[in-house]
């Protein structure tokens, strides 16, 4: 992988297990200190709208985001950053065990970027972290935030 661009990535996670495994593929590639994760979708907009204990977070460049969240579920989490102008440029991947159609209609009306069933092996569930980090951080050209 090549450098980063300046930017984290924003994990909303609530599963211990699916944290590590993209901790990992960040510290196989050196980039564990961009990744931010956050284990539930209240926090993810705290996060996003840097309230209390995330004042001084950084706008990320990419969200991976799970559905099934407590507190503020991921449909919850989508619809608010995808009405936000300061936010909606935000690229947001919905990573999900869903393969619910009414899940993936539902995601790509309230305009994810992409819609990503987590495969459950190993090995396939590193590959498509590294093929979504690899597209969105190091392929395509993202907007410069809004003010």
């Amino acid at each position: 992988m090549n450098p980063m661009p300046d930017g984290s990535v924003l994990l909303v996670e609530d599963d211990p297990g699916d944290q590590l495994l993209v901790r990992e593929v960040f510290e196989h590639h050196g980039h564990a200190a961009a990744l931010v994760m956050v284990d539930d979708g209240e926090e993810a907009l705290d996060y996003l709208y840097r309230r209390g204990a995330h004042t001084s977070a950084r706008r990320p460049a990419l969200i991976l985001l799970d559905l099934n969240l407590p507190k503020v579920n991921g449909r919850e989490v989508l619809e608010q950053i995808k009405t936000d102008p300061a936010l909606a440029p935000i690229p947001v991947v919905v990573l999900t065990t869903s393969d619910a159609e009414e899940d993936i209609v539902r995601m790509y009306a309230a305009h994810a970027n992409a819609y990503v069933s987590k495969p459950i092996d190993w090995d396939q569930f590193t590959a498509v972290v590294q093929h979504i980090t690899g597209f969105y951080l190091e392929l395509v050209r993202l907007p410069a935030p809004v003010a």
